[in-house]
């Protein structure tokens, strides 16, 4: 009978340990859990126009982009169909990627489009109306931006009409003449599009200059706009759609080994992090909550500033992290960086933007 019991409770204990084992493989994200949900946003600005390095990528930089991502089987979206797969939940493939580009200077029609056409990849351009309104000649035309999009593959989206500092608040000017001229930059920018190239422009908004506040993007999200920055991150079935993050590519940035670490980069396995408002009211240097989805990130997380000083660690738990900066953040835009090592050289990433001004 002892034999009996014992092989019956042996019996018992490897069901049970074989039960245990399966939840476990069943219910514990991967490694990668996040991989096939996620999709990389580029961000250009201008093409080939080698005085403005701070905006502008080489020639023989994009097209290694573009060579990068042919030879690698990525997958090219236009912004538009993202932001359909992330309202709709819709699966995003491996390997999605998109391609926008802020401010639709000439060098993106004379440049960029040629070579993109050759691929049939699409690309959306976020549009200041006010410069093609006015004509100026470093801008595209409204007539090119009509001719680009007949071809199917270009997307004209919502970049304002001025491009101001929107977060900034003018001379004089009280919140409610704020929230008022935000919206005004807004709605004619989209009033324009519709009117000059004779669709529906979709409901995108890139911030300009990437800079936005709880003001500013709650005006956006009212209107029904999807909004994007210029913090870098990839942007995960959870990120905020008030200001989803996008990797800006300019000469000193877009180097081939930045540029296959950024696409190959995963979304931070975030439950929340905490201050979401930008704007620092006080408390100048800002502290940073991140709080995780699961275990065992938080242990291999790393912040920075974006000049590379590493933030200090105020607390780290299983599945907390609290980063500060080493000294105040000064005026203007600033970014805390944080990163996670993920296997196979691929990094989780997640930036928060601050804004230092009045």
């Amino acid at each position: 009978m002892q034999g009996v019991a014992s092989d019956c409770y042996n019996g018992d204990m490897k069901r049970t340990l074989l039960t245990l084992l399966l939840g476990l493989y069943l219910f514990t994200p991967p490694l990668y859990a996040l991989a096939d949900d996620h999709a990389v946003v580029l961000m250009y600005h201008r093409f080939a126009e080698d005085r403005f390095p701070s905006t502008s990528v080489r020639l023989e930089q994009f097209k290694a982009h573009l060579d990068y991502l042919e030879e690698n089987d990525y997958n090219l979206w236009p912004l538009s169909r993202l932001a359909k797969a992330l309202e709709k939940e819709q699966a995003i493939p491996p390997r999605t990627v998109v391609i926008t580009v802020d401010d639709a200077y000439r060098s993106v029609k004379e440049i960029a489009w040629p070579l993109l056409r050759e691929r049939g990849w699409p690309m959306t351009v976020f549009v200041a109306t006010g410069a093609s309104n006015e004509g100026r000649s470093d801008v595209m035309s409204w007539e090119q931006m009509r001719k680009m999009q007949a071809g199917g593959l270009v997307e004209f989206a919502n970049h304002s009409v001025n491009h101001p500092h929107l977060p900034r608040r003018q001379q004089g000017e009280d919140e409610q003449q704020r929230a008022e001229r935000i919206r005004a930059e807004i709605v004619q920018a989209q009033e324009d599009l519709r009117q000059q190239l004779g669709v529906e422009p979709p409901m995108l908004f890139a911030y300009p200059y990437g800079e936005y506040d709880g003001t500013v993007a709650g005006i956006v999200e009212a209107l029904g706009y999807m909004a994007f920055g210029q913090h870098s991150g990839v942007i995960g079935r959870h990120s905020d759609r008030r200001a989803l993050p996008r990797y800006a590519m300019a000469e000193s940035w877009a180097t081939m080994e930045r540029f296959t670490l950024r696409v190959r980069s995963l979304p931070m396995p975030l439950d929340d992090f905490a201050p979401w408002e930008p704007r620092i009211e006080q408390n100048n240097p800002p502290q940073l909550t991140l709080r995780f989805q699961r275990s065992g990130v938080a242990a291999h997380t790393n912040c920075f500033l974006g000049d590379g000083t590493a933030l200090e660690v105020i607390e780290r738990s299983a599945i907390q992290l609290v980063v500060q900066s080493p000294r105040e953040l000064g005026p203007g835009r600033s970014r805390y960086n944080c990163t996670a090592p993920a296997g196979e050289g691929r990094f989780y990433w997640f930036s928060q933007q601050w804004l230092n001004i009045d």
